[in-house]
C-alpha cells in the first residue's frame, strides 16, 4: 500500500497546470504510469488519485448496493466531476476548471500527501482548516487514538 508523506506548497499556471514537485513523483508506485484521476473531496479540496489506487477504490464504491438512495447519492456525490489526468512532458497535471471553481483555488496551492490519496487545497483554506491550537490536536488525538493500540476496534482504526 502507498504511504504518502509531505506537504507541498505550489502555484497554478494560468492554464490551469500544476507541477508536480519532485519530492511527492518520487513515491508515485510505478504501477500508477504518471496517471491519476482526481475528484471532489469531503470538504472543499480536491482529491487526487494515482491511478491504481482509483481502480482500488472506485471497485470498493461499484460493490455498493445501488438499489439503496443512500449508496446511490454517495456514489453520485463520490463520482462528479471524477477526472482522468496524465503528467505531461514537463511532469504537470492539468486541473480541470471545474473542480478548481468548487475547491475555491486560484493561485495558490497546497498537495497535501497521505496514505494512498494527495488532497488539493486553496492555500487560504488549508492554512485555515489546519489553524487549530495544539491543545485542540491534542484532543483530536486522544479521541482518535487514545485508546492503547491492542484495544482499539478496527472501526477505530479506519
Amino acid at each position: 500500500m502507498i504511504q504518502f508523506i509531505g506537504e507541498y506548497d505550489c502555484k497554478i499556471d494560468p492554464k490551469g497546470r500544476v507541477m508536480i514537485p519532485a519530492g511527492l513523483k518520487k513515491q508515485l508506485p510505478e504501477e500508477a504510469a504518471d496517471k491519476f484521476v482526481i475528484n471532489r473531496g469531503f470538504e472543499k479540496c480536491l482529491v487526487l488519485y494515482p491511478y491504481n489506487e482509483w481502480q482500488k477504490i472506485s471497485a470498493e464504491v461499484n460493490k455498493l448496493n445501488l438499489y439503496n438512495q443512500k449508496n446511490r447519492n454517495f456514489a453520485r456525490y463520490f463520482f462528479r466531476g471524477a477526472t482522468e489526468l496524465s503528467l505531461d512532458a514537463n511532469g504537470r497535471i492539468l486541473l480541470p476548471k471545474s473542480l478548481l471553481e468548487y475547491a475555491g483555488i486560484t493561485n495558490d496551492l497546497v498537495l497535501f500527501p497521505y496514505s494512498n490519496r494527495i488532497e488539493v487545497w486553496s492555500k487560504d483554506a488549508y492554512d485555515n482548516l489546519l489553524n487549530e491550537e495544539p491543545e485542540d490536536f491534542a484532543m483530536l488525538a486522544e479521541e482518535v487514538m487514545g485508546g492503547a493500540i491492542g484495544e482499539r476496534s478496527e472501526d477505530e482504526l479506519s
